[in-house]
């Protein structure tokens, strides 16, 4: 039986956090707690006890990435970045428990927080970090940019995460510049153009990087 890692154990660990966070405040809580913004700030309430699902996904997602790599047809491949792999488990999971988080600390003090600030920051953290692991990323099913031409390929798949990688820890790094548009819609347009551009751009490359390969 394959040992299990320090790193695996701390991610399990990391992946009860949220539901702890919510069995500590639960009973604190109104009977209605804010879960979703639009762009114009707008909040929306849901029962409260919409928080355990919530905070239930993290152990989920987490005994799911444990076992994802047993049923990838390319599983072999996952020793060739599994330290990188452990990371994104790592990094998900704590993206998990500040999404739980901001939901109490919203239920309990509203206002507290400037979440259309908050959320552009995280996800500009979370690109800057995939922007650094794309590019140890090696052909699977499950983890980077799946298409058909990159997992037809090595080539193709090397050449687009390597791109991907570039794009999106700019992208992370405009984004996070945008978090501080004092007006909301606005930063919401920058920040998801820039998401676009990261995950398309990239996209379309492997398609054209594919073809080239097929006719030469």
């Amino acid at each position: 039986m394959k040992k299990i890692s320090k790193m695996q154990i701390a991610i399990w660990a990391l992946a009860l956090l949220p539901v702890l966070a919510v069995a500590a405040f639960y009973q604190r809580l109104p009977a209605q707690v804010p879960m979703h913004w639009d762009f114009g700030g707008a909040v929306g309430f849901e029962d409260k006890w919409q928080l355990w699902l919530i905070s239930g996904m993290a152990p989920l997602l987490a005994v799911v990435f444990y076992f994802l790599p047993r049923f990838d047809p390319k599983k072999r491949n996952y020793g060739k970045f599994f330290g990188s792999y452990l990371g994104f488990q790592l990094i998900m999971m704590l993206f998990l428990l500040m999404m739980t988080g901001i939901c109490i600390v919203e239920g309990l003090h509203p206002g507290t927080l400037d979440i259309a600030m908050v959320v552009c920051l995280a996800v500009s953290l979370l690109l800057i970090y995939l922007g650094n692991m794309m590019p140890k990323f090696r052909m699977n099913w499950f983890c980077g940019i799946k298409n058909p031409w990159t997992l037809s390929s090595e080539t193709v798949w090397t050449r687009t995460h390597r791109l991907a990688g570039r794009l999106f820890f700019a992208a992370g790094c405009l984004g996070a510049i945008s978090a501080f548009i004092p007006n909301t819609v606005a930063r919401f347009v920058v920040f998801f153009g820039l998401l676009l551009v990261a995950v398309l751009v990239p996209t379309v490359c492997s398609y054209v990087w594919f073809r080239t390969e097929q006719t030469t």
